[in-house]
């Protein structure tokens, strides 16, 4: 359970809509998007996140990417799957898919 949050570790995973990419979607939405998960952050409650390049390197370029992953405390699957849909990357039509789950940290 996350030090300073009483929610317990959900993860969000999104898949980017790869057969019709959309970087102009991507690039209005992301100003957004990074301000939410900074909000995450500044309350102590994101562990990690970022994007999954569709090709093994750190700057896919005309590749793109997957899709993206998140993992901070909700108090309940419910909280974490409707932060999920109001991100600006499912309402701005960059996803196909946003899916919250549960999460157990082992280590480290």
């Amino acid at each position: 359970m996350p030090a300073d949050h009483q929610g317990a570790w959900h993860v969000v995973r999104d898949r980017e809509r790869l057969r019709q990419r959309h970087p102009k979607r991507r690039a209005a939405a992301r100003p957004a998007h990074l301000a939410r998960l900074h909000a995450l952050r500044d309350e102590g409650r994101l562990l990690v996140a970022g994007p999954c390049p569709a090709v093994d390197a750190e700057d896919p370029g005309e590749a793109g990417y997957s899709g993206s992953l998140v993992i901070a405390a909700f108090d309940s699957l419910e909280q974490a799957q409707a932060w999920a849909d109001a991100d600006p990357y499912a309402t701005g039509g960059v996803c196909v898919r946003i899916e919250a789950r549960p999460f157990v940290k082992v280590l480290p």
